[in-house]
Parts: structure tokens; C-alpha cells; sequence
């Protein structure tokens, strides 16, 4: 992996933690392709749905889900139900010839079978992961145990990403314990559009802050 074309894992440190709008965000700035490779629970298209519903994004980079699930609930229940076996040796990174911003079903410890968890996956690909965690209150201890498992299984961190209104301690407080920077905030947009994103991700300087973290790794 470059620099130039990197492959970027998003996880979050729990559900609705706003993975998703994070995750389009990496994919407009970066311009990369966008790939769910598990999607649990297919209302409104899923989240490849709503990622090109926002960006307007054509086709070839919004990669197809290896696996893609009726229900919204855990990936190894949700293949259960729908009768299907997920094996994790079809989740194979996809070659492509640009960036690619891969987002995880869920949190970490997430299974996506009865003996495969999201995290073990993770030390398969062996990927910079951006942890996208809430800005406020109760997002301390979900984050420092999330980095505190990816470090334990020696997978490279990119940084954190916060998500929602912005609090005056919390970013210096994580990275202080948990070692990670704190890569850039998207706060709420109202309305939530491309050109929001956009908007913010320049004023961030988002695409020189990713850089430079994804050179600190090499």
C-alpha cells in the first residue's frame, strides 16, 4: 500500500456511530471507491445505497457486498436466518487501481460467523483502520477499549474521526490515553449533502492530515 492509493478500513466503536456518513466522507475527499464487503439489513439499498445516494457516485466505485443480508442485526445471525454460510476467505480486498475505503459490519468484536469475529478479519487484511467514535459523553470508554483490542492484535491505526457536536475535552483526553490522533470532527450538517462534506473536509485540510498519518505508519 502508498500513500497515494491507500486502502483505508472505517470501524466504528459501536452501532450508529455514524460509520456510514464517515465513511462517504473518506471516499468523496480521497476520491476512492467504496466497498461494504457484509451488509446486514437491505432497507433503503443498505449502506452502499445511501453512500451513492449522497455522493452521486457512479458505479464502479461502489463496489458490490460479497455479503448482503436481510436482516439488521449481527452478521452471524443475519446469515443464519437467510440460510447462508459467510466464509472469510471470500472477503478477500478487492485489486483495484485506486484508494478504497472498506466499511465494517458494526464494532470490533462484531462476529461475523460463530467463530470469526470482525476484528480477526481485520488482522487479515492488515489495514490502517480510521475509528470512528462519538464526540460526547460515554465515548471515552468505548474508544480507548477499541484501540486498546486493535493494539493488542498489532493492527495498524490510522487515527480516530469524531462524530457529532463538538466537546471541549474529549479529543485531547483520547489522545492523551489512547494514543491515536484525533484525524478530523464532522459535526451535524443540516441539510446533509455532498457539498456539507466537502465544505468540511477542506476546511479540515483533511487530505494533507491523512497523508501525513498514513506516512507515520511506513
Amino acid at each position: 500500500m502508498t500513500t497515494a492509493q491507500p486502502q483505508i478500513v472505517v470501524c466504528g466503536t459501536d452501532t450508529d456511530v455514524g460509520k456510514t456518513i464517515v465513511s462517504a466522507w473518506l471516499v468523496q475527499g480521497l476520491g476512492a471507491s467504496y466497498w461494504k464487503p457484509v451488509q446486514s439489513g437491505l432497507e433503503g439499498g443498505g449502506d452502499r445505497g445511501r453512500v451513492s445516494d449522497l455522493l452521486q457516485l457512479t458505479n464502479d466505485r461502489l463496489l458490490p457486498e460479497t455479503y448482503a443480508f436481510q436482516q439488521p442485526v449481527s452478521p452471524h445471525w443475519a446469515a443464519e436466518l437467510d440460510e447462508v454460510t459467510l466464509d472469510p476467505e471470500a472477503l478477500m480486498l478487492p485489486a483495484i487501481p485506486g484508494p478504497l475505503v472498506v466499511e465494517t459490519a458494526g464494532g470490533l468484536m462484531v462476529p461475523l460467523t460463530r467463530s470469526w469475529l470482525q476484528i480477526d478479519q481485520l488482522q487479515v487484511w492488515d489495514r490502517p483502520v480510521v475509528l470512528v467514535a462519538r464526540s460526547g459523553l460515554g465515548t471515552l470508554n468505548h474508544t480507548l477499549l477499541s484501540l486498546e483490542a486493535l493494539r493488542k492484535r498489532r493492527i495498524p491505526i490510522l487515527g480516530l474521526i469524531l462524530n457529532g457536536p463538538p466537546h471541549a475535552d474529549n479529543p485531547a483526553t483520547l489522545e492523551q490515553f489512547g494514543g491515536a490522533p484525533v484525524l478530523g470532527h464532522l459535526p451535524p450538517l443540516q441539510p446533509l449533502t455532498a457539498e456539507a462534506l466537502e465544505h468540511e473536509w477542506e476546511l479540515q485540510n483533511l487530505s494533507d492530515v491523512i497523508r501525513t498519518a498514513l506516512e507515520k505508519l511506513h
